[in-house]
This record gives structure tokens, sequence and C-alpha cells, in this order.
């Protein structure tokens, strides 16, 4: 007979709600025939010449531990990356980290900034790990929604209203995740002068900085004086597509950055040794792959925005990433009744647009990073999903 004993789970886990999109994530892979639009990552391979780079070290016997701040070669390689990219300049040996995806970057930025009781403005829809994140570093998200009105860009005069004598930083993400909203570099400069005004930091998540289709990309870290007050997140998963090798990167300022790499030391010591070497390959000779990739979802973008529009969905135009954010008010549906209906009636899955935030309720987010004929196949399903609530 076992013993009774109390629950040794905290309090703060305990009422953290699990991730909405594993939710229909488990629900479609017990169903034959689901065509899922619900999946955030590539659906291209790694290219060979990297998973080659990998290989290679693992011949070599490059399996011991890496500096904790990661090989001094990828930070070197990342350093000029980003420099001839977009523009800004980083110390390798003291600026850069190298993270386990750019999920952990997050966390130890998290970690490294907040004290107990010190508030992160997030601007939602966004990723549903922001807000737990801040919250599992003792801090207080504040969330702030960007409107449908405004193709989902927060507006500076928003910021105002959720601002405190509390606030620390304000959590951006562009081209975002759900949305594919991407700000300007206007637009940026308008968040910038904000955050200079209130003495505030931006984490900027710029995870699909690579996944830009209609203007260059702008990162936060080179708009004018934004630079010493930008903890910069990117990684290596959704352009180069190596989600499963689990490597980010983060650039922050040296106190900064130093702080972060204490942090990490004891979350995670350092990242794979063989994704970094597949990395410094990326780096070096992965872009012509990049640009194929993205010749290939901004033609599946213009495809599928158009046949959400065309059935009266109303969808607008995201300008990165690899995801539409259609409304469903229309259907008289909740995100939620909208996603499993038609995972139950046509076997699509996407994820409910409420699962990224208050101002998500009445969306659906679709990825499409899957093939046109599999794109062509899902809007056809949804298509005869609509018109049968007609």
């Amino acid at each position: 007979m076992i013993a009774s004993r109390k629950s040794y789970v905290s309090k703060m886990v305990s009422e953290l709600k699990p991730s909405g999109i594993r939710k229909f994530f488990d629900l479609a892979a017990g169903m034959e025939g689901v065509i899922s639009l619900g999946v955030g990552e590539p659906d291209f391979v790694t290219p060979w010449h990297v998973r080659e780079e990998a290989i290679r070290s693992l011949e070599q016997g490059f399996t011991a531990y890496t500096p904790n701040a990661g090989l001094l070669e990828l930070r070197q390689e990342i350093a000029q990356y980003m420099y001839n990219e977009f523009d800004v300049t980083y110390d390798a040996e003291h600026e850069i980290i190298v993270t386990v995806g750019a999920s952990s970057a997050i966390d130890i930025a998290m970690r490294t900034i907040l004290d107990p009781g010190d508030e992160v403005i997030v601007v939602e829809p966004c990723f549903v790990s922001y807000v737990p994140t801040v919250e599992l570093a003792g801090g207080t998200a504040v969330t702030v929604q960007a409107l449908q009105e405004n193709d989902f860009k927060i507006l500076p005069e928003q910021l105002e209203t959720v601002t405190t004598a509390r606030t620390k930083a304000i959590m951006i993400c562009s081209p975002n995740n759900p949305t594919g909203t991407m700000l300007s570099k206007a637009e940026l400069e308008g968040i910038a002068q904000y955050a200079m005004k209130h003495d505030l930091l931006i984490i900027s998540d710029e995870i699909y900085a690579e996944l830009a289709y209609d203007e260059d990309y702008t990162s936060f870290a080179a708009i004018e004086g934004m630079r010493e007050r930008t903890i910069l997140i990117n990684g290596f998963s959704k352009g180069f597509a190596m989600t499963g090798w689990r490597l980010g990167f983060v650039c922050a300022p040296h106190d900064i950055a130093e702080a972060m790499l204490k942090v990490f030391q004891y979350q995670l010591m350092c990242a794979s040794t063989m994704a970094q070497y597949a990395a410094i390959e990326a780096l070096r000779n992965g872009r012509p792959e990049v640009d194929m990739m993205v010749k290939s979802y901004r033609r599946r973008r213009n495809f599928i925005v158009e046949s959400f529009n065309d059935m009266g969905l109303s969808c607008h135009n995201p300008g990165g990433a690899f995801y539409a954010f259609p409304s469903i008010k229309s259907t008289g549906l909740s995100s939620q009744e909208f996603a499993e209906k038609l995972l139950q009636q046509e076997k699509v899955a996407v994820v409910p647009g409420d699962v990224f935030g208050e101002s998500g309720e009445g969306h659906i987010r679709c990825s499409y990073a899957s093939s046109l004929e599999n794109l062509q196949e899902a809007v056809t399903r949804i298509k005869r999903f609509v018109d049968s609530l007609k």
C-alpha cells in the first residue's frame, strides 16, 4: 500500500495552463487523414550540407562540452551574419550567447532582468510561452492587444495605457507568431521612442527575421539608440529549417549578456556541440536554401490568404513568418468551436486564436509551412465546412 502524501507541486505551476497548441496536436495525432495547418515549423528538411557538417563533427570526435556561451567560431559567424544581414554590430566574445533554441534565450532573459513584481508588457496575440515565461521568472506579464483593424500592429499610445512605475520591458515579436504581422522601420521607431522616453528594455523575438516577404527586415537593435536597450532573440529553427536541432542565440549589451550567461551556466551549461558545428555551416553557406524557402512560402502565403478572403474569412496579408490568421467571426463560432468542429467534420487541424491571447479570439492560426498540394486540399475542406454553416 502506497502511503498518501501532500502535493509538492508549486502553486504557480499547478495554476499554469498547458499549451493550447498541444491540445489540437494531440487530437489530430489520433485521427487518420488529417491535414495539419497547426505545426509551427518548416516543412523543409535541414539542407544536406548542414547535416553533413554535423556528421563530420561526430566523426572527428567533437563531442565534448563547448564554452558556456558557445563555440567562439560560431559566435563570430553570428556576429558577422548580424552585421551583414541586419546592420547591427556585436562583440562575439562578450555580447552573444548560443542557447538551446530561442525559447531558452527568452527564458534566461526573463530570469536575468526581472525582480519580483517587475512588469513586462507583452503584445498579444503572441506565442503561448511569453506570459508563462515572465511569470515563472517572478515577474508580472501585462498584456496589451494589437487589434485586427490595425493589422495586429501595436501603437505607442496603447503602450501608454499599461505602463507603470514597475514596467521594465516590452516583449515584441516581428514577424509575429501567430499573425504574421511585420512592423516597418517607422513603426519600430515609434515604439523605440516610447521605450527611450520611459527607460524600458525591448525583448525582441526575431526568430522569423529571415522570413520577410514584401520589404526588407529591420532589427529592433538597428534602430537608432536601441542597441543598448535591446535583448535580441534569434535562432536557426525557422529560417534555416533546423527546429529539431534546438539552437538559438541571444545578442545583448555586454552587461546584460554577462549576467545572462551566469543564468545559462546553471540552466543548461551549453548547446549541443554537433548542432553548433552545423550552424556554422548554415551561416556560411546556407543562404541559397533560405532564399528558396522564402520564395516558396511567399507563393503559399499568397494562395492561402486569397483563398480565405474569397470564402468570406477576412484575412490580412502577413508580412512575414509562415502563418495566416483569418477571422472566423462571420461564422458565429468561437475560435475553439470552429477548430474543434473543423477537425471533427473535415479533418483539418488549425489552432484556435484565443490560445494566443484575448485579441486572438474570433481567429484561427493556419501554418502554410506545408506543401501547396496540402494547402489546396485543406482550403477545399475548410470552404466546405464554412459553407455548411450558412
